[in-house]
């Protein structure tokens, strides 16, 4: 069984979680929480394989909860409202969260994933929480991490690392340095939300720049990159392009 904890403040919320997990065969309920010090002491008494937490508490939010553990040894699934700068946090960490109310189907397919890492007795949502925990804290730097999933491994990447993204339809190809690139099947506009603008640049719907390579804008309507890799312009965002690059002043 996998044993299941809620932390959450809404009476409706978690009585819709406790309904949706009880046609769930192999998931039992083994508490809930609606505060912070009860929450880290059901956490730390109960062991729970997978926790179901609200970002947003009467008396504090998730971050402080995690900051307080050394281990992260659950899988995590957040619950919010607030598609934030939490989220952000979240989605640096490539961490699973659910808007409310909330979609079944999206928390199928979230359950899905927990079976599966649980399976394969995925260990490596210590290091995805503390990504999006530094993430939340601190303030985004070209050394800042974010972590992609792919089906055979999860990449951890500092930002300075990426050169380009490019988009493969449903799919995001990164190109990196040292001739590194990896495919993530979300889709551009994903990464174009998460990396801040201060470092990237999206000049083409196709195709998202981080300005550490910018060699050149060329005038026939394209960016030189330090790497000779030539990227387009499109016709109606070549003055937002401009205007970015004269700022770099």
């Amino acid at each position: 069984m996998i044993r299941t904890l809620i932390i959450e403040d809404e009476t409706a919320i978690i009585k819709e979680i406790k309904w949706f997990l009880s046609q769930e065969t192999d998931i039992e309920v083994v508490g809930c929480a609606s505060r912070l010090p009860i929450a880290l002491d059901m956490i730390t008494s109960l062991r729970p394989d997978l926790v179901l937490m609200d970002i947003q508490l009467p008396d504090g939010t998730a971050f402080d909860i995690l900051n307080q553990l050394e281990d992260i040894d659950f899988q995590l699934i957040f619950l919010t409202a607030f598609n934030n700068f939490a989220i952000k946090a979240i989605k640096y960490g490539a961490l699973d969260y659910l808007l409310k109310p909330m979609d079944d189907d999206e928390l199928k397919l979230a359950l899905e994933k927990v079976r599966r890492n649980i399976a394969a007795k995925d260990i490596s949502q210590d290091t995805q929480v503390k990504i999006a925990l530094k993430s939340h804290l601190l303030p985004e730097t070209p050394d800042s991490h974010l972590v992609l999933h792919t089906m055979e491994f999860i990449q951890i990447l500092q930002l300075k690392e990426i050169i380009y993204c490019k988009s493969e339809g449903s799919y995001t190809t990164f190109f990196l340095t040292n001739d590194r690139k990896l495919m993530i099947s979300k889709p551009l506009k994903f990464y174009d939300e998460l990396l801040p603008e201060q470092f990237f640049l999206r000049p083409h719907q196709s195709f998202l720049v981080n300005f550490a390579f910018i060699d050149k804008y060329l005038k026939s309507g394209s960016i030189l990159l330090k790497n000779q890799m030539e990227i387009p312009v499109s016709i109606r965002r070549k003055e937002y392009v401009l205007q970015r690059l004269i700022k770099l002043n």
